[in-house]
């Protein structure tokens, strides 16, 4: 195997695939990234851990065919630092070690047989009759706002991914991990009027939307199989398994009324969060805030370092109510508003409380108060 390549190119397709290797080294070869030609014209990056698989092709002028995989973090470490030029791969006959040059520069990796690497992760058939095309911008602008609320922990369980309920030419969207429930609501162009649902791990959308800055169409090809989930570009491949089981019915729990409103600006109420919040107790990251007419007092405390308390003018005019939150779910909910000003719907300090952007965009977050001790 021989090919020589731009930096700039190779450099982008390993950043695309990256973070799709193993973090686990149950199987040596999946820390590494297979590289294998394709024509005379490009070649083949492929990562996976199993559950997710990114495949990318990349414009090189190939002399020699081959394949061979490469660890991933010593290959994204050379190429990061060579000089902007052109990069020569000499794969050695008969061996592993891989000789990498450019200019002055040269590197010996050793790496692992292509034949270890599962084939079975990125040969999989696709059906047209399970495929349909949807918007990029829509679709990433709606996972980046309200996937934010999935659990964090990576396991099966249905809450740690993103539900994504397609219907005709609306994308909704949402999230939600027991304390805090994100929803939002986009328009987009779908080719087909199929209703369909998928709960996609949230770790596959955050890659999904980190390697879609590097795609040039304005749509993507999804096929949606029963237990796996492909996005398609030009270029780019990324498969996934979809969590199966039945997801909460979340639209169920969102009020659309609430006896208490509070109108705030949302740059006032996220610096003066984040102010008050340097007192907070590690533990629970309890804040407190007391609405009173057109007042918002909002008050933090550690029985070792002591205490802060912040005032903001508001539109409120409801009876006085002391509540209090994780603030770190209240300043991710305020962070991904594209308005001005929020919203809050209240009810009771016990009551799940409705944050939504003071506008025209169709975005809510749920949140669950704490306990006021």
């Amino acid at each position: 195997m021989k090919f020589v390549i731009k930096k700039d190119d190779l450099y982008n397709g390993i950043k695309i695939v990256e973070n799709a290797t193993s973090t686990r080294a149950l199987q040596p070869v999946l820390l590494n990234i297979l590289i294998e030609t394709v024509g005379t014209n490009a070649i083949r990056l492929v990562a996976t851990d199993l559950d997710l698989t990114i495949i990318t092709e990349v414009d090189a002028q190939v002399e020699a065919e081959g394949k061979i995989t490469l660890p991933s973090k010593t290959l994204n470490e050379i190429v990061s630092k060579l000089g902007n030029k052109l990069i020569t791969f000499e794969k050695q006959a008969d061996s592993s070690i891989v000789n990498i040059t450019c200019q002055n520069s040269k590197f010996d990796i050793i790496g692992i047989s292509a034949n270890e690497f599962p084939p079975e992760v990125y040969n999989v058939e696709l059906k047209e009759d399970e495929s349909f095309e949807i918007e990029v911008k829509p679709l990433t602008k709606a996972a980046k706002k309200a996937g934010f609320a999935a659990a964090g922990y990576e396991t099966s369980n249905l809450l740690s991914g993103i539900v994504c309920d397609i219907t005709g030419q609306t994308l909704e969207i949402a999230s939600t991990d027991g304390n805090r429930l994100a929803r939002v609501r986009e328009a987009v162009k779908n080719s087909d009027e199929k209703a369909r649902q998928l709960i996609i791990p949230s770790r596959t959308m955050n890659e999904f939307n980190k390697i879609s800055s590097y795609m040039e169409e304005d749509s993507i090809k999804i096929y949606a199989q029963k237990t796996k989930i492909v996005f398609q570009s030009a270029k780019t491949t990324m498969i996934s398994r979809l969590l199966d089981g039945q997801f909460p019915k979340y639209n169920q729990l969102i009020p659309s009324e609430s006896p208490k409103t509070a109108v705030i600006n949302v740059s006032d109420l996220t610096s003066a969060l984040e102010r008050v919040a340097i007192m907070v107790n590690d533990k629970t990251s309890n804040v407190k805030m007391e609405f009173s007419e057109n007042n918002l007092k909002l008050m933090a405390d550690t029985p070792d370092s002591g205490k802060s308390e912040e005032e903001l003018t508001i539109d409120y005019s409801g009876d006085d109510l002391v509540i209090a939150f994780n603030y770190k779910y209240v300043l991710e909910a305020l962070k991904n508003m594209e308005s001005d000003e929020v919203k809050i719907g209240l009810n009771t300090s016990l009551s799940a409380t409705v944050f939504r952007p003071n506008s025209e965009d169709d975005f809510v977050c749920l949140i669950m108060p704490l306990q006021i001790r």
